[in-house]
């Protein structure tokens, strides 16, 4: 085993959205940068996550509105094929491979590293290579840790000798499967689900929590519960996986606490992420490698800089902040702004956008109404059933949706709110710049919303908020 020394102003573990953004940024402004990562520059998102997973639903999408054209527009007959699927999906990831991404990075100023990296001193990142050499990289200014998150595999007996699925087997499948068991009922099992669906595979969700989507609100659930039947897919809620079977030919079999058997094919597991903080070293800074998230601090620190010691700052799923793209794009400006010693505004959190991109989309910001009452805040809400306005009487088929507002009457401002139908993930857009900017309830309502669309129902809710 070759071990070599070697320095750098910064040192950014973890080459994802955000840590690429950090580590480009800081090289584009004259530090002397080594960027590490062990799998693909990129992250997840461009290659298993976000932009593949996107192209699967917007094909399936497609296949569901042919499908509606019977008794609306005509008469149609719908053929699915799974191959230009594949084909898109590889164009899209360029085969999974990220030599275009090291060499965008390269072309920033960063020094690129291939390697496992992790803290083995407060300003030392190592980084072993496939073939066992180390190198010892010091920092003199900064260490940048953004090392993201992975499937999340839960302690299910059998499961771990069983061939089944994370997000990243989904994506690449070259075939579609007559059958599919989807154990967890979140963002990434709903909108895999749904396309496996709709391509002709028989889909089963299992879902531990009394919801689907638990964490956003019981109205999403409610929605998603009865299109997703509607669509065809067998769904178990309060259904908790004691123990997984495989067999060659026979496929999976799941058995549920509660009696439930069920079988299929294929199995995918999309229980959620988690971030290996023994991997990255969290004990060289004495961090509990237990611990679901790194510390951070409303500046993104892990440690600061003290006494001549290179700060330790962290961004993305490691934080525990949410596990998007969005969310490691914002930190890390706010990451740059640290270490190059710009101040600016510390990292916010009252307004976070996410979306499910199942057909209705559920898009969502800020706090539920739970969260809110929680958090004892003067909460009020406002619902509005997205099918009965203008817009939704016109799309007929698919109309399916609601907006739902959180005020906290106190302050008088919006704390949540969500966006649930056709282009919800868009609509949400309005929300999510009222709830960011703190804006007003009566300057909401004075607003003027445009007639007929889907977001002149935030509008509507408005009103019923008083």
């Amino acid at each position: 085993m070759a071990v070599r020394a070697d320095t750098a102003d910064v040192v950014v573990v973890g080459l994802g959205p955000g840590g690429e953004e950090a580590a480009g940024r800081l090289a584009e402004a004259g530090l002397d940068v080594v960027g590490v990562e062990e799998g693909l520059v990129g992250g997840e998102c461009p290659y298993y996550g976000c932009i593949p997973s996107k192209i699967m639903v917007r094909s399936a999408g497609l296949l569901a509105e042919g499908r509606r054209i019977t008794g609306h527009a005509g008469t149609a007959m719908v053929h699915p094929e799974w191959r230009p699927v594949t084909r898109a999906v590889r164009k899209a990831t360029a085969d999974w491979d990220d030599k275009i991404a090291v060499e965008r990075l390269i072309g920033r100023g960063v020094r690129f590293l291939r390697g496992t990296g992790r803290l083995t001193a407060r300003d030392e990142v190592t980084v072993a290579d496939v073939d066992g050499n180390e190198t010892a990289v010091r920092a003199r200014q900064a260490v940048v840790l953004a090392v993201g998150s992975e499937p999340a595999v839960p302690p299910i007996p059998g499961l771990a000798r069983t061939p089944y699925w994370t997000n990243r087997e989904a994506i690449r499948a070259e075939e579609v499967p007559g059958s599919l068991l989807v154990i967890g009922g979140g963002s990434i099992g709903l909108e895999l689900g749904q396309v496996f669906c709709r391509f002709g595979t028989a889909v089963t969700v299992v879902e531990g929590m009394q919801r689907l989507l638990p964490r956003e609100e019981p109205e999403a659930h409610e929605l998603l519960l009865k299109v997703l039947t509607d669509n065809g897919i067998e769904v178990h809620t309060s259904a908790r996986v004691g123990a997984v079977d495989h067999e060659e030919g026979a496929g999976f079999t799941l058995y549920c606490d509660r009696g439930e058997r069920l079988v299929a094919e294929r199995l995918l597991v999309a229980t959620g992420r988690r971030s290996d903080l023994a991997k990255v070293g969290a004990l060289a800074v004495d961090v509990d490698a237990e611990a679901p998230a790194l510390p951070v601090d409303e500046r993104l620190r892990v440690a600061p800089p003290v006494s001549g010691r290179p700060g330790i700052w962290a961004l993305g799923d490691v934080t525990g902040k949410g596990a998007y793209t969005h969310v490691s794009m914002y930190q890390a400006d706010v990451v740059v702004r640290g270490i190059l010693g710009e101040g600016g505004p510390p990292a916010a959190y009252h307004a976070v956008p996410r979306v499910t991109f199942t057909d209705p989309e559920i898009g969502a910001v800020g706090l539920t109404e739970w969260e809110a009452r929680e958090r004892g805040l003067a909460v009020r809400t406002g619902l509005v059933d997205l099918s009965t306005s203008a817009r939704g009487t016109t799309h007929q088929i698919g109309n399916d949706g609601f907006v739902k507002l959180v005020a906290d009457m106190l302050s008088g401002v919006l704390v949540g709110g969500t966006t649930a139908g056709p282009y919800g993930g868009e609509v949400l857009g309005a929300l999510s710049v009222a709830v960011h900017g703190r804006v007003p309830l009566a300057v909401l309502r004075e607003q003027i919303w445009a007639y007929p669309t889907f977001h002149r129902a935030i509008g509507d809710a408005l009103r019923q908020i008083k």
